[in-house]
């Protein structure tokens, strides 16, 4: 027996457009959101498009569980530095740091603890920070560092600059890491 759902297999382009205004979107956002031109999404909400396929069952789920949409946005970075955690090319986790007054706000994109950053951990100390950072690279034990560091460019051992360099892979799995600093604003 094949499986069934209980999803329409298409909808009008006003239904469309009556989703897209209850979720409180723009054409443009819904475009990003759902990985599409805005082009596209102007184009199914003519009254007289009649739209099937993945997005119709995408819209429904959306408009069923709204909250979705702000349990996966990407807040503005606010303070000055952004670390992005990913397994593959899933972001898994976010921490916003402030170094100089030892803040650390996580926000966590999945419920898989192995591939949250801190795994269970809510409350991450600026030192809990750096030691997360320093598990993604070279020990500073390591034998023959100035070595290592010397391949990489970099002048002494800093967890940031060698994450920096090397987006912490490692060989042995999938999680890499993408550093961004907010420039100041003058």
């Amino acid at each position: 027996m094949k499986n069934e759902y209980a999803f329409a297999d298409k909808i009008s382009g006003e239904d469309l457009k009556i989703s897209r205004n209850y979720l409180h979107l723009t054409q443009r956002q819904l475009s990003e959101l759902i990985g599409v031109n805005i082009k596209t999404v102007e184009r199914w909400e003519k009254p007289q498009t009649v739209i099937d396929g993945p997005v119709v069952r995408l819209i429904r789920i959306l408009v069923e569980k709204p909250n979705l949409i702000e349990q996966f946005r990407i807040p503005e970075q606010e303070l000055p530095l952004r670390m992005l955690y990913y397994y593959r090319d899933e972001l898994c986790t976010i921490a916003d740091v402030d170094e100089n007054q030892g803040l650390v706000e996580v926000i966590n994109f999945t419920d898989r603890l192995q591939y949250r950053a801190f795994g269970s951990q809510r409350d991450v100390s600026i030192n809990g920070f750096y030691e997360f950072l320093e598990s993604r690279c070279m020990p500073k034990s390591r034998d023959k560092l100035e070595l290592e560091l010397r391949e990489l460019g970099l002048p002494f051992y800093d967890p940031l600059l060698i994450i920096e360099k090397t987006k912490g892979k490692m060989a042995e799995d999938d999680f890499w890491i993408d550093l961004r600093w907010k420039m100041k604003e003058v």
